[in-house]
């Protein structure tokens, strides 16, 4: 349903609360947020009061960090506590992490002791671990009850739970023995016990795991949640599908802002300010300044060069841009594929050796295409100069947007900081010293 923006406008402006309550009742939760996210600051708050319950805490759940810290500030206690005692355990968690020491502690206090003491529990996990990704809300049975008996638990249990399409077997000290689908114990004979239908092949992630494995766990097998547990074997909690995709995200669009340049934002673009924006941009931009004053030396030193065959300068752009759309290729293709799996740091030597044969055929294709070019501007020998630099330019170029990407991660850093602007100021100096170095050979000047 697509909610009349306009309309709702009006009746925020003329304080009509009961029927903004019945207008939006029926509306699913991200729309709301997205309305409340267009809406004045000041009147944000109004129209999260006059939200019904269940829907204001689905609601506070799809906001971004800015706006939820300031509902809270504009919330009473009471309020608060009621928004956060509704929240799921693991969207909760989200909100505490996101918040300075400070507030977390008093929000924290507002917590049923229950409610406080799963929270921090939860807030003891590493930063953009599974354990501040999972939920304890799951749905656990014993091996020796009877499937008739673990359906009746399910039931009685299920309605508050984040999900009863997984049950998880445990023993008495709730290690986890297997994770079964809810159809296993409906199509089972109601007679039969747990253990009899187990099968003991299951899949787990550790709560100190980065939630990255989170995402590739639930992708590559095509589960709705994953079993979380500690170093004993403990089950601990689940991490379900909708909280991996909200990761995949985050994870894609830091990813994106690393690749162009750009130090991720802490919250959405229409959320942060020219300042902010001006802060996560400028770094770069002078690292990437300074780093170009290297392709300004090379040309200072090949002067004499350059003077020789003014031809030269005219094929620059053209040798400097297709290596750094070369290097900016085969860094996009390793950065994705290290990203998601497809590639392990254990095969940077197949795929080195790919890229070898990839790069090669690309610099004698776009190689001959300059030679002719060159030949008809200026010549054989600039053809011969313009041909040979750029093979060795696009090769040199697929080689380090191939590379760099490996290590970088072998030093720990994230992969996609080896971005296409770095890519480009790189391979700019790496090909003006090939070129010029071709051209003095060529042209034999002492």
């Amino acid at each position: 349903m697509q909610i009349d923006v306009n309309h709702v406008e009006r009746l925020v402006e003329q304080r009509k609360w009961s029927q903004l309550k019945e207008q939006l009742d029926g509306y699913p939760a991200p729309e709301v947020a997205d309305l409340l996210m267009d809406l004045q600051k000041q009147d944000r708050v109004l129209l999260f009061r006059a939200l019904p319950r269940r829907l204001s805490t689905e609601v506070f759940a799809y906001l971004d960090t800015e706006t939820q810290n300031a509902l809270i500030k504009e919330l009473t206690d009471e309020e608060t506590r009621r928004v956060l005692a509704d929240m799921s355990p693991d969207d909760r968690t989200q909100v505490f992490g996101e918040l300075p020491g400070e507030a977390t502690q008093k929000l924290l206090n507002l917590l049923s002791p229950e409610d406080r003491q799963e929270a921090q529990v939860l807030l003891g996990y590493p930063e953009e671990s599974v354990g501040r990704l999972m939920t304890p809300d799951y749905v656990a049975v014993r091996p020796h009850w009877t499937c008739g008996r673990a359906l009746d638990h399910i039931r009685n249990l299920g309605i508050d739970r984040e999900t009863i399409n997984w049950v998880y077997v445990t023993d008495e000290r709730w290690h986890l023995l297997d994770a079964l689908t809810l159809r296993t114990f409906i199509v089972a004979d109601p007679e039969k016990t747990v253990e009899e239908v187990m099968d003991y092949r299951f899949v787990a992630i550790p709560a100190t795991a980065d939630r990255e494995e989170a995402v590739r766990t639930i992708q590559r097998h095509d589960f709705e949640a994953v079993p979380v547990v500690d170093t004993e074997g403990v089950l601990v909690g689940i991490v379900t599908v909708d909280d991996v995709l909200d990761v995949a995200e985050l994870e894609a669009t830091e990813d994106f802002h690393l690749y162009g340049a750009v130090r991720p934002l802490e919250s959405s673009y229409r959320e942060s300010g020219p300042w902010a924006l001006f802060r996560k941009r400028v770094p770069w931009l002078v690292a990437l300044v300074l780093v170009g004053l290297i392709s300004s030396g090379v040309i200072e030193a090949f002067e004499e060069t350059l003077a020789a065959a003014v031809a030269l300068a005219f094929f620059i752009p053209l040798l400097i841009d297709s290596g750094g759309n070369t290097g900016s290729q085969s860094a996009t293709l390793m950065v994705r594929a290290i990203a998601t799996g497809d590639l392990k740091l254990s095969q940077w030597g197949k795929a080195i050796g790919k890229e070898l044969l990839v790069g090669v055929s690309l610099g004698v294709a776009l190689g001959l295409a300059a030679g002719v070019l060159g030949l008809f501007r200026g010549g054989l020998e600039i053809g011969l100069i313009v041909g040979l630099t750029m093979v060795a330019i696009v090769l040199t170029a697929n080689l380090i947007g191939a590379a760099l990407p490996f290590v970088l991660s072998k030093l720990g850093i994230d992969p996609a900081v080896a971005s296409a602007p770095l890519i480009t100021t790189v391979v700019d100096a790496t090909g003006l010293i090939i070129y010029f170095s071709i051209a003095t050979l060529v042209l034999d000047i002492a």
